[in-house]
């Protein structure tokens, strides 16, 4: 077995286990952790791929933004987890039923997703790109080809940026909250005021 063998195997069972992690762990914040350390696992086995654009953007853009995010809202968000276990037998029916639903469809797919021969060498031999590095090669065919489902994915994480703001974004009373249309509109008479302080009184 050679050592890129032994590297796959264990970046893989570790993937499996964090993500096994990820849905059995009882603190969501242990949840994000155990995400994070599947993204990382993941981004190795796409190093032994050869797509090491794809690596660097699964750890840039999802550990470093997606999954951080994620354990900022659940840490920020004032969630009382004792009542959400309460209520989690009320819904154990529905999600063993969507469970079951979700695991016939991996079934379906692993039993007809058969390897071509062909697919084999195509893994074993990456195609020639005309020259050009795997980073070139993928900005050809994002921005040419798949140029509208890109920007629709772009629009999509904008959405959940802004959901993320307003659920973290709270009224607090006594607090000051900037406001720009004052700071704007202000004149040299309400920007200024003039004191006229007795002498030996001042500070």
């Amino acid at each position: 077995m050679t050592l890129a063998s032994l590297a796959f195997y264990l970046f893989a069972s570790i993937t499996i286990a964090s993500a096994v992690m990820v849905i059995s762990a009882r603190n969501p914040v242990h949840s994000v952790l155990f995400l994070i350390l599947a993204f990382f696992n993941s981004a190795g086995l796409f190093l032994l791929l050869g797509a090491e654009f794809i690596a660097m953007i699964l750890v840039i853009v999802y550990v470093g933004a997606v999954a951080v995010l994620f354990l900022f809202v659940v840490m920020m968000l004032d969630i009382n987890f004792v009542e959400l276990r309460q209520g989690f037998l009320q819904y154990l029916p529905i999600g063993a039923l969507i469970g079951l639903v979700l695991l016939v469809e991996l079934a379906f797919v692993v039993g007809g997703w058969v390897i071509p021969f062909d697919a084999a060498l195509a893994i074993s031999a990456p195609a020639d790109a005309g020259g050009l590095t795997n980073t070139q090669a993928l900005g050809m065919v994002l921005y040419t080809q798949f140029a509208l489902p890109f920007q629709i994915s772009g629009l999509i994480l904008l959405v959940a940026m802004i959901g993320a703001i307003v659920l973290t974004l709270r009224q607090r009373a006594g607090v000051r909250r900037q406001s720009i249309a004052a700071q704007v509109a202000r004149s040299r008479e309400t920007a200024i005021e003039l004191k006229n302080i007795p002498p030996g009184q001042g500070i």
